[in-house]
């Protein structure tokens, strides 16, 4: 067992309003640099609806060729082909996604909300509530979940339900973009496992972009590199929250770290049905209060603080004792650490809408069982198709929004009404006991801000594991790590060795190129 440590997050998808607030703010401070005008690396799509990018290469599209697949012998090899594939079109990359289908994901949904308030309704006069519409056919047509369910499946779940899901880069534990990058600027952070690319190393052969599954690797035109999402790995260093946390207006975002063994990644992601990649991702999560596992992590030279992180991470909680969060497009098997609590609000709405009480734990069970579309698209995003995972995580769902049922001011003899106490018939119908019942109604619904952002110390310099943080020098993209403001110049990192020409910013004197006078 190698224990390691990965930095994750969960989006309770029932609290995301579709405001943007995480798309603008990671805009304007992430991703505002010259040549990156239509990347994202933060956005909320509607769905059912387009996905961002869009066309056909897009994440789950007719002719995309990202992730991983699984050969007849049972390994692993990128979708894409392998190294002589790669090799005979280093510089011609088919099928990279065009200016037009990188569209703003905001645009739209922010439009009505900047430009102010129609002539007739100035004053303070209160119109009439805006009707809710679905998204619009061009973006429906464009769904590849949709596609895949087929036509009457589309036009029935379209007209039915709607939700927001965040996207940001899934850092995965066993992510295709790094393996397909020729230069090796991609690399993971053995500390955290955060994704990052090295400006330095970047030829810009864009073998990234296609690999990724989700979307989220983009060349800069200007510079002629990639760039993605960092996961905020400045604030993480600190011990702060990601910036679409910190300004999330829902409160709907949990980050944290889990424990997971490194030796059985490779088998983890092997598993011959795609089905039960879900269950060997969670199977790798180690348990942090097990004192084998805290003893190995020890061994391994994580600090105190870490282990006890681990422990009270609320990324653990929801992916691996309590289940109800679920992993984006988990076939791919890139082990995605991005995880999502899939919404209840759409079968609610649907029940609610026949006049039947869509707060019941009973009444939402039994419309999980008739509702057959809108649990196949649930899981056709989230679980490999498997219906049976998506409707324990609805039923545990549903255990959790009984609680909240009829609550509000207190009765009459000062108590707080009983609905809101766990029942046990309904604790014991979806496995869980009151006590944890309870628990999970806590940290859904009722989590602080330090519940929903536990995150470690950064480890001091010279701590981290060799070959580990990528930032802790000048050389690093950013050159923000820890000791960066005492660290040797680009001049005195290349003397008497080799100078790298094509990374040179023509900022500094390297000492190959500009010689020491005599």
């Amino acid at each position: 067992m190698r224990v390691l440590a990965h930095m994750g997050m969960v989006m309770h998808l029932d609290r995301c309003i579709g405001c943007h607030t995480c798309s603008v703010a990671c805009k304007q401070v992430q991703s505002a640099a010259e040549g990156l005008e239509y990347a994202w690396f933060n956005d909320v799509e509607t769905r059912p609806g387009r996905p961002y990018p869009s066309g056909p290469r897009a994440p789950g599209g007719p002719d995309s060729v990202a992730g991983w697949v699984r050969t007849s012998t049972g390994e692993l090899r990128l979708r894409d082909g392998g190294r002589l594939r790669h090799l005979f079109r280093l510089f011609a990359v088919p099928g990279m996604p065009t200016i037009d289908e990188y569209v703003a994901p905001a645009e739209d949904a922010l439009r009505p909300r900047v430009g102010g308030p129609a002539p007739e309704r100035m004053g303070g006069a209160r119109g009439p509530e805006p009707e809710w519409r679905p998204a619009p056919a061009a973006d429906r047509a464009a769904d590849p979940v949709l596609r895949h369910l087929g036509e009457h499946a589309t036009a029935e779940i379209a007209q039915t339900f709607s939700f927001y899901l965040p996207r940001i880069c899934e850092h995965c534990i066993n992510p295709a973009c790094v393996a397909a990058c020729p230069s090796g600027a991609l690399s993971k952070r053995v500390e955290d496992g955060i994704v990052l690319v090295d400006q330095d190393r970047c030829r810009g052969w864009r073998s990234c972009v296609p690999a990724c599954p989700y979307g989220k690797m983009y060349i800069n035109p200007v510079t002629g590199k990639a760039a993605k999402c960092t996961l905020c790995v400045e604030r993480i260093e600190v011990g702060e929250p990601t910036l679409c946390s910190e300004t999330c207006v829902g409160r709907l975002r949990y980050t944290g770290i889990v424990l997971y063994d490194g030796d059985r990644v490779e088998e983890a992601a092997s598993v011959e049905d795609p089905q039960d990649l879900l269950q060997a991702q969670r199977d790798i999560i180690l348990d942090p209060h097990d004192p084998e596992v805290v003893a190995a992590a020890e061994a391994a030279g994580f600090d105190e603080d870490w282990i006890m992180a681990a422990q009270y991470s609320p990324i653990y909680q929801l992916v691996s004792r309590f289940q109800v969060a679920l992993p984006l497009h988990p076939e791919y098997r890139t082990l995605p650490m991005i995880w999502y609590v899939p919404p209840l609000s759409p079968v609610v709405d649907v029940v609610a809408s026949t006049g039947a009480d869509g707060e019941d734990f009973d009444t939402l069970v039994a419309a999980f069982e008739q509702l057959d579309l809108p649990v196949d698209y649930l899981a056709e995003t989230f679980s490999a198709g498997d219906r049976d995972v998506v409707t324990g995580v609805l039923r545990r769902l549903a255990a959790v929004r009984s609680l909240t049922a009829g609550s509000g001011a207190k009765g009459s003899t000062g108590r707080a009404p009983r609905a809101r106490r766990p029942d046990p018939k309904v604790a014991r119908a979806v496995d869980l006991s009151p006590a944890d019942l309870g628990e999970l109604h806590q940290l859904l619904t009722n989590a602080d801000y330090a519940d929903r952002n536990i995150i470690p110390p950064a480890p001091e310099p010279g701590s981290a594991p060799p070959g580990g943080c990528s930032l802790d020098d000048l050389g690093g993209p950013g050159g923000t790590g820890p000791g960066a403001e005492n660290g040797p110049t680009a001049a005195e990192k290349t003397r008497g060795g080799r100078f790298n020409l094509l990374g040179w910013s023509g900022k500094d004197r390297p000492h190959q190129l500009f010689p020491d006078r005599v």
